[in-house]
């Protein structure tokens, strides 16, 4: 049995015989020293936390004839023969060849090698977008303080906007260098959205998904890239709480404290259904009719911003539920929300 606390540039080894005693080492995280110091020895089972590293780890020492398991960091259990006080690499390394010993882990669940690249091209088109957002925030900034305004327009049209205006010389050389760098953005971020809507159309979950409102396919890939096999969650709530839009709980005894969402999980995941719940709440469409009065009972007692986070959190359930069930959107299949009382006056 072996342990393995991973790191970038360094990992710890604990691996133990037969008879519980612990061989430690220290090697480099490369595929040639996990060869040369695991390669020739018996096929063992060995546990490592999920990391950056952890699934390449895995493949390569599955490759070399070992069992692997992929343990979730958050399972406290798999720490209980840790002492609080100290921690070190070598203690991490030995308490997770313990926790092999006796069974105190809990596997995480291990994506895809294709939703793996899905995440990958998500995650590049969102650096993208947030470069873009950065540029345009600032050149705004400057624009303003010479006394202009950029008219309103999308991402895509803002320098075709900014460059119409009436700039001096001093402020124009002082944006060159925004501008110069948005254009070649944007063309990225085009090229980013059609590579992902092209993985959507070979993925019939992705397809499936987009029938929702509001649900385009960044969003639609990114839900299935994150959460990968839906038969994982055995109800809907589970679902919510693995994208972290369940409230909070600290409850003990009689007093029940409820508090915001718990952002666990995927921020990522989290942040592409409430921009879908905002866009639900600006829409006038047909089919968004019932959702939309569902929030603003909502909206009322508590507001715009825990409206959207509710209707994230319903649109999550409509989502797990048409995964689960293999069945596109039907609005017909909603209940509207019952109509407030009438009070006399």
């Amino acid at each position: 049995m072996i342990g393995i606390d991973l790191h970038k540039r360094e990992s710890q080894l604990c691996i133990l015989d037969a008879e519980g005693h612990a061989t430690e080492r220290r090697i480099v995280t490369s595929r040639d020293r996990f060869t040369a110091v695991l390669g020739s020895r018996p096929p063992a089972r060995i546990l490592v936390e999920a990391s950056t590293e952890s699934e390449w780890v895995a493949c390569h020492l599955e490759a070399l004839g070992h069992a692997v398991i992929v343990a979730d960091p958050n399972f406290a259990p798999m720490y209980a023969t840790r002492s609080r006080r100290v921690k070190t690499d070598r203690r991490d390394a030995r308490t997770l060849a313990d926790a092999l010993r006796l069974g105190a882990y809990r596997p995480a669940h291990r994506v895809s090698a294709a939703r793996r690249h899905v995440r990958a091209e998500l995650a590049v088109r969102e650096a993208l977008v947030r470069t873009r957002t950065r540029c345009i925030a600032l050149a705004k900034a400057l624009v303003r303080r010479d006394g202009l305004r950029v008219p309103s327009s999308t991402a895509a049209n803002f320098v075709e906007r900014l460059t119409a205006l009436p700039l001096g010389s001093t402020l124009a050389a002082e944006l060159a260098p925004l501008i110069a760098v948005l254009g070649p953005l944007n063309v990225q971020i085009e090229a980013a959205d059609a590579r992902i809507a092209a993985l959507g159309r070979t993925d019939p979950i992705v397809a499936l998904l987009q029938t929702a409102p509001s649900i385009g396919p960044v969003t639609s890939s990114g839900l299935v890239a994150i959460a990968d096999d839906v038969g994982r969650f055995p109800s809907a709530h589970q679902f919510e709480a693995f994208l972290g839009l369940v409230p909070g709980e600290r409850s003990s005894g009689e007093k029940r404290r409820v508090g915001h969402i718990t952002k666990a999980g995927n921020r990522r995941a989290r942040y592409l259904l409430v921009e879908a719940a905002w866009r639900i709440l600006r829409s006038k469409a047909a089919d968004t009719a019932v959702l939309r009065a569902w929030a603003q009972r909502i909206l009322h007692r508590r507001g715009k911003k825990i409206a959207a986070v509710a209707l994230a959190r319903r649109l999550a359930g409509i989502l797990y539920a048409m995964w689960r069930d293999q069945r596109a959107y039907d609005a017909g299949q909603l209940r509207m929300p019952p109509s407030e009382p009438v009070h006399a006056a």
